[in-house]
């Protein structure tokens, strides 16, 4: 059987903020989201955190209405906000029960080129068994599954699942597989909490676990994961998140292990290099191995998998338990949908890949073939 996982940075529609030309463009954007409605979302409003949220909503551009270029803010019922004649926003409501509502980023559609670019890489992937990473909503992946992967001339997969996790920018994780690779039991961990007493969530996205039965009646338990990003707030902090998420993702394996499952891949867009230390209790400390250091794994010359996969940018993995490790007769990366540079190019792309923007993903798509 072979295993891939692929990170599709959206199918259909993506947010505005995160869909401009660099990712820095878009990260200011993405910071005062996340804090005016972290700001929204506090029991009490005090004076200071009442003009922070009106510097923050001014900034947004929603001074004028609550439509503003990359973000929209939905008041259903209840008083949160006035806006002055004179200009200007004051907020009326004393804390989050006053009013009912929500911050959201607002999408656009993606690049025809990139959508279809996307597709043409799960075709060639062949995988039975496929991890996606930044997918929107289940409808959204069946929906692409079933009409986009098949106009490529590719065939879609009989089962297409994914549960919705914490992040509100629609990019979740899900599974998909072919019909000798039924997905059984799934088991969410949205509401894994810290344990140091501060209630907060540890995973950005979710953890599930996918138990699939291969064509040869063996289980495997596939963890899809996608952990805090370091393109916005505090290198501390975002270092802080993504180790207590390997952490907490190295503590299930130890469970599962201990249960008798022999065969364990932890798949996915860990954000972070082999060598770095919030991930060192994935690469370092648990039963696990990275499918890059199998003798059969053609990286294809670069060891990166992300951007212009320099050796910095591996942040893509499969990570392998010991008796899986064991099963691989070979791997390796597709990077055919992404942006390849031009003096010169490093790899060989779609004929339809002529813009950065018409790329299917900054990531490379990853496989190994198991026997299992």
């Amino acid at each position: 059987m072979r295993l891939a996982v692929y990170n599709v940075e959206n199918l259909f529609d993506r947010a505005k903020a995160m869909n401009l030309e660099t990712w820095e463009d878009g990260r200011p954007v993405l910071e005062k989201f996340a804090e005016l409605n972290s700001l929204l979302g506090e029991i009490s409003y005090t004076p200071a955190a009442r003009k922070k949220m009106a510097d923050l909503i001014i900034a947004l551009g929603m001074e004028k209405s609550d439509t503003g270029p990359f973000v929209i803010l939905r008041r259903n019922r209840g008083g949160l906000l006035k806006r002055p004649q004179s200009g200007g926003v004051e907020i009326t409501a004393s804390g989050r029960s006053d009013w009912v509502g929500s911050l959201e980023l607002r999408d656009e559609p993606i690049n025809e080129h990139a959508m279809r670019n996307t597709a043409r890489v799960i075709r060639d992937l062949e995988a039975d068994v496929l991890g996606v990473v930044e997918a929107e909503s289940r409808p959204v992946l069946k929906a692409f599954n079933d009409e986009i992967v098949a106009a490529v001339d590719g065939t879609p997969f009989r089962h297409v699942m994914l549960i919705d996790g914490n992040d509100e920018r629609g990019i979740d994780v899900g599974l998909m597989s072919g019909p000798q690779f039924p997905i059984g039991r799934m088991r969410s961990h949205v509401d894994d909490r810290l344990p140091d007493g501060s209630d907060r969530i540890i995973f950005s996205r979710d953890c599930p676990e996918f138990e699939v039965t291969t064509a040869s009646g063996n289980r495997l338990l596939v963890m899809v994961n996608h952990f805090k990003s370091k393109g916005f707030g505090g290198k501390a902090e975002s270092d802080r998140r993504r180790k207590a998420q390997a952490t907490r993702v190295a503590e299930i394996v130890e469970e599962r292990l201990a249960e008798g499952w022999e065969y364990i891949a932890v798949i996915g867009d860990l954000n972070d290099t082999p060598e770095s230390d919030p991930l060192s209790p994935l690469l370092q400390d648990a039963e696990l191995t990275d499918a890059f250091e199998h003798p059969s794994f053609d990286n294809g010359g670069f060891e990166g998998t992300y951007g212009l996969s320099n050796p910095g940018n591996k942040i893509d993995y499969l990570l392998l338990s010991p008796k899986l490790f064991d099963k691989v007769e070979k791997g390796g990366v597709i990077r055919t949908g992404m942006w390849s540079g031009v003096r010169p190019k490093r790899w060989e792309t779609y004929e339809e890949l002529k813009r950065p923007q018409d790329a299917a993903s900054d990531h490379a798509a990853l496989w190994v073939d198991l026997d299992i």
